[in-house]
């Protein structure tokens, strides 16, 4: 007890000194995730109002695969990304293997699909209100995809949360991917499955209590816009 004790001690210590090695690997995991988030939110969104509006062929197909997609495995996305990128795969000329870009490539797999089925059910839910509208003024389907994604852009951003909170607690693919490299691509969860293992408590807790601060910011952000009045947000519970 403690020497557990003595462990979170000096895990606040370590946060309130802002220790150099804690704070580059946050800001890292950081780094990763935003830039995950950024490609998936400029695939998904459109992909997602596009399933959402549009009548094709394959349509029903297309959106059962998204909604199965989003409970993909983490370490077979690590697998599938590791295989394209080491110098036997496709893009192996790339050196990306082992990189904060092959990290950033298997968060943007995994959690693009979370985004397109997402922001389809947002976007199907507000174009029953606007749907006759477009229809008898004759909007085109990309000028009435972007003012749907304009007009649910409050639900749209508790969409995005979701995929940043899905993307920075991941371990399994970006541990795989990026190798878990000291100052170069260890993150907030591949450290702390490191420390732990070592029986380095302290930097292990200091970072899980970051990682936790975070997962309770971006939770109190989502409460925050899907306001107790419901007005701003159109995402229906399933």
């Amino acid at each position: 007890m403690q020497d557990f004790t003595g462990s979170f001690r000096l895990a606040g210590r370590l946060i309130t000194a802002a220790d150099p090695a804690l704070v580059e690997i946050v800001l890292l995991s950081i780094q990763v995730t935003l830039s995950a988030l950024v490609v998936s939110a400029l695939i998904g969104l459109p992909l997602g109002a596009t399933l959402a509006i549009s009548r094709f062929p394959g349509r029903h197909g297309l959106v059962i695969l998204c909604n199965a997609l989003m409970g993909l495995p983490p370490v077979v996305v690590g697998l599938l990304v590791y295989m394209m990128l080491s110098n036997a795969g496709p893009l192996g000329v790339l050196q990306l293997l082992y990189t904060p870009t092959a990290m950033v490539i298997a968060q943007t797999v995994l959690i693009t699909p979370i985004l397109i089925a997402l922001t389809r059910q947002v976007i199907a839910d507000l174009n029953h209100e606007y749907a006759e509208t477009f229809h008898s003024l004759g909007v085109p389907a990309h000028t009435a995809i972007a003012a749907l994604l304009w007009d649910g852009r409050f639900s749209l951003l508790t969409v995005l949360l979701a995929g940043f909170g899905r993307a920075i607690a991941e371990v399994g693919a970006v541990m795989i991917v990026g190798g878990n490299i000291n100052h170069v691509t260890r993150v907030m969860t591949t450290a702390i499955a490191l420390e732990t293992s070592k029986g380095e408590l302290a930097l292990a807790l200091a970072l899980g209590l970051i990682l936790l601060a975070i997962a309770l910011g971006v939770n109190a952000l989502t409460s925050m816009i899907n306001a107790p009045d419901g007005k701003r947000s159109h995402v229906r519970s399933a």
